[in-house]
């Protein structure tokens, strides 16, 4: 039986708050949870919910109250371990003055490449991340998401086993955003271990074998994307428009919202081929039928267990 990826047992960290009189607030507590070999895994949570400190914790950037964890085998107190991950944080910070190519050049001697094979290297992922044409420009002229693609390059120039990505599309349009999902399955097909924390349900449902759900630094749920958020359809939305002059019924008027020319409504999944079929009869145009979904921001209000909404909303990006 392989050893998983990741093994976290109990991983807590209190940190102490106030001025004057100053107490310990817990950011994490009693986290545990395996990640197997090859697996995608979404760590899913409103912000402050204590995703970041998780991975600092596992980089050795920050040390635990209590816990532990091991990655491939080894203790997270093992400096050697560092050699078989890569890591992208939240706001990477680079070096201004360094170019792209120069920064990355810079990291690979790290692993100790010779010269000719960083270059090659260096080449390679700069092409990867969609640099390529950025190769010698200054990290300080470069934009928040081409940051972003300088600090995926290098997480993963050395060929690491297990990658870990602290909300890895922030900052990226969406042709960004398509560009790094499709690393991250790359980098599945080669049999890695992907670790990245994200709020954005989207990015979870297309990348991840499972998601583990972090609120108020506590784990409320690990499993699949389906079953763990919920995604069952809750109704069908038509986007559609109809001839000059036409105006809708108003039984149907009173459930449409109307943007310009176009309508939208919502039908029970069961009733979507009747509407449609109604629409075609009135000489509507259908421009699109898609699923309406809980967002995760509902999931997380159902496990909490209150009304009101988290201290910081979630963003779910729709397609």
């Amino acid at each position: 039986m392989s050893v998983p990826a990741i093994e976290i047992e109990n991983l807590t960290k209190d940190y102490p708050v106030g001025f004057w009189r100053k107490r310990m607030h817990r950011s994490l507590d009693h986290l545990s949870l395996e990640v197997e070999q090859g697996e995608v895994l979404g760590f899913l949570g409103p912000n402050g919910a204590g995703k970041t400190t998780t991975l600092k914790l596992l980089m050795g950037l920050i040390f635990p109250t209590a816990g532990t964890a091991r990655i491939q085998g080894r203790s997270i107190d093992d400096v050697a371990m560092h050699r078989d991950i890569g890591y992208l944080p939240e706001q990477p910070y680079f070096y201004d003055y360094l170019t792209a190519r120069e920064l990355l050049d810079y990291y690979a001697r790290f692993s100790g490449y010779p010269a000719r094979e960083r270059r090659e290297r260096v080449a390679r992922f700069l092409d990867l991340v969609g640099l390529a044409s950025a190769a010698d420009v200054q990290l300080r002229k470069f934009s928040k998401g081409m940051l972003q693609r300088a600090g995926i390059a290098q997480a993963i120039l050395h060929d690491p086993q297990v990658v870990f990505f602290d909300e890895p599309m922030s900052g990226l349009d969406p042709i960004g955003r398509r560009e790094v999902r499709d690393i991250i399955l790359d980098l599945r097909r080669q049999g890695r271990t992907i670790f990245f924390s994200t709020h954005i349900l989207s990015d979870a449902e297309m990348l991840c074998d499972r998601v583990a759900v972090l609120v108020g630094g506590k784990l409320q749920g690990v499993g699949a994307p389906g079953d763990i958020v919920s995604i069952e359809v809750q109704a069908m939305e038509i986007l559609f428009e109809l001839p000059a002059g036409r105006e809708l019924p108003p039984e149907l008027a009173t459930q449409a919202t109307k943007t310009g020319a176009r309508y939208r409504i919502e039908v029970p999944e069961g009733e979507l081929y009747p509407s449609l079929a109604r629409l075609s009869n009135m000489g509507g145009k259908v421009l699109s039928v898609s699923p309406v979904r809980p967002t995760l921001e509902d999931y997380f209000l159902r496990l909490v267990g209150r009304g009101a909404p988290p201290t910081h909303s979630l963003e779910v990006v729709t397609r």
